[in-house]
C-alpha cells in the first residue's frame, strides 16, 4: 500500500534558498526558515534541548543569531503562555530540522508561522553540528543570513557581514527595557516591595518573586536612585540584559548608590556584571559564551553543584580564590562554572548584596537554582529585623 502526497501539494509552500555567512568567510547553504530576507548579528549557539520559545523571547538575545544545537526544533509549536517578553528578540534563527507538524496541547501555531509573523529571518537544513564546532573553535562572530530567490554573490554577502556592528562595545540594554514603570503584584499576602531595574528582564523573574509574596515595581533602565527609593523598596533587583557591560555606566552608578544605602540587592546575569563593575572589577568577552540549560555551577557557599540555565557572552574578571576589598566592603566569588572556571556569582560579606551570572528563574531550564530567590527574601527579612 502506498500513500499519495499529491493532495497536500497545494498546501506546501515553496521554500526559498538561504545562505548563512560568517565573518571569517565560512558559508552554509540551506533553506529559508521563518521570514525571507536578510539579517545580521552575532552568531552564538544554545545547547538547550527544550525551551526554544523562551530563548527566542529573552531580551538578552537582542542582536544575536542563535544556532540551536538540538537537531529537531519546533516540535511543540508556539503557545501564548511561555513568552518571556512581548516579542521575539533574536536577530536570526538557525535550525537543522524544523518540525513539519507541531504537536502539543498548548500549541496555537507553528514556530515557522510565528517567525514569519514577527519578521525573524532564519535558515534550516544546514549542519548545525559543524557550525557549532566551528564557533567553539573560532569563537562567536558576526554573521548574516540571506534568503530569497535572488541572492547576492558571495563577495557581496561577506562584505555586508563584515560591515555589521560587533557585540563588543555595543550598548543595547535601553533598546529592550520597558519605557514605563509597571507593577507585578504579590501572589497571596504581600510581604515585601522590590524595585526591579529592567535591563532586559524576563517575565518569569518578577513572577518568581511574586510567588514569594513580593510586590515587584519594574522600572526602566534609565531609572535613577531617586526613582528606586520612591517606591520605598525592601530590596533592589537588577535584571539580565544584552550588550557589553562596559557600556552600562548608568546602571553601575545607580547600583553604587544602592550599595551606599546598604539596601538588600540581587542581580542576575547582566546584573551580575553590573555588580562586578560597581565593586571595581573588570569584565571581558568570552570566546563563545555560555548558552543553554545544562551548565554545571558550584555554589561555593554551600559546596553544592547545580545544573543551570545560561545566556551570557561576557563575564566578570574577579579573583576566584581570595576575598577582595572594595569600596562597599569585602567581596568574594560565590559561584563558579565547573566547565571553565568562569565567575558565575558574587557576594558581599559586609552587607546584603549578591548576584549570579545565570538564570535561577529557569524559563526554560532546571530548577536547581530557585533557592536564590529565597536567599534574597532572607536578606530582606534580616534587614527588616
Amino acid at each position: 500500500m502506498t500513500t499519495s502526497t499529491k493532495g497536500n501539494a497545494s498546501k506546501r509552500k515553496e521554500v526559498s534558498p538561504a545562505v548563512l555567512v560568517l565573518e571569517d568567510g565560512r558559508m552554509f547553504r540551506g533553506r529559508a526558515y521563518g521570514a525571507v530576507g536578510v539579517t545580521f548579528g552575532e552568531a552564538v549557539f544554545s545547547t538547550g534541548m527544550t525551551g526554544y520559545q523562551e530563548t527566542l523571547t529573552d531580551p538578552s538575545y537582542h542582536r544575536q543569531v542563535v544556532v540551536m544545537t538540538a537537531p529537531h526544533v519546533g516540535n511543540t509549536g508556539v503557545n501564548d503562555e511561555d513568552p518571556e517578553s512581548k516579542q521575539i528578540w533574536v536577530a536570526g534563527y538557525v535550525v537543522r530540522d524544523p518540525a513539519r507538524v507541531p504537536s502539543n496541547w498548548r500549541s496555537r501555531r507553528s514556530l515557522d508561522e510565528e517567525l514569519v509573523k514577527q519578521g525573524v529571518v532564519g535558515i534550516s537544513g544546514i549542519d548545525t553540528r559543524a557550525l557549532t564546532r566551528h564557533l567553539r573553535e573560532s569563537g562567536a562572530m558576526r554573521v548574516g543570513i540571506f534568503s530569497g530567490n535572488a541572492l547576492p554573490d558571495e563577495g557581496t554577502m561577506l562584505a555586508e557581514v563584515r560591515q555589521a556592528p560587533e557585540m563588543k562595545g555595543a550598548s543595547l540594554y535601553e533598546e529592550v527595557a520597558t519605557k514605563e514603570a509597571y507593577v507585578v503584584p504579590a501572589i497571596g499576602e504581600k510581604k515585601f516591595t522590590v524595585a526591579a531595574v529592567d535591563l532586559g528582564i524576563k517575565g518569569m523573574t518578577p513572577h518568581r518573586m511574586a510567588e514569594r509574596g513580593i510586590e515587584v515595581h519594574v522600572l526602566p533602565a534609565t531609572a535613577t536612585a531617586e526613582d528606586i527609593y520612591a517606591v520605598n523598596p525592601d530590596g533592589v533587583f537588577f535584571s539580565n540584559g544584552p550588550g557589553d557591560p562596559e557600556k552600562a555606566d548608568h546602571p553601575v552608578s545607580v547600583m553604587q548608590a544602592v550599595l551606599e544605602r546598604r539596601t538588600p540587592l540581587f542581580g542576575i546575569c547582566f546584573g551580575n556584571q553590573i555588580l562586578g563593575r560597581a565593586l571595581g572589577f573588570g569584565t571581558y568577552k568570552l570566546k563563545y559564551g555560555h548558552r543553554g540549560i545544562n551548565q554545571p555551577v558550584q555554589d561555593r557557599t554551600t559546596g553544592k553543584v547545580e545544573v543551570t540555565a545560561h545566556n551570557h557572552g561576557f563575564a566578570v574578571d574577579a579573583p576566584l580564590d581570595k576575598v577582595s576589598d572594595t569600596p562597599y566592603g569585602r567581596a568574594q566569588v560565590s559561584h563558579v562554572c565547573l566547565n571553565d572556571d568562569v565567575v558565575e556569582g558574587l557576594q558581599l560579606l559586609d552587607q546584603p548584596a549578591f548576584s549570579v551570572q545565570y538564570h535561577p528563574e529557569a524559563a526554560a531550564g532546571p530548577h536547581d537554582a530557585a533557592y536564590l530567590f529565597d536567599r534574597f527574601v532572607s536578606l530582606m527579612e534580616g534587614q527588616r529585623a
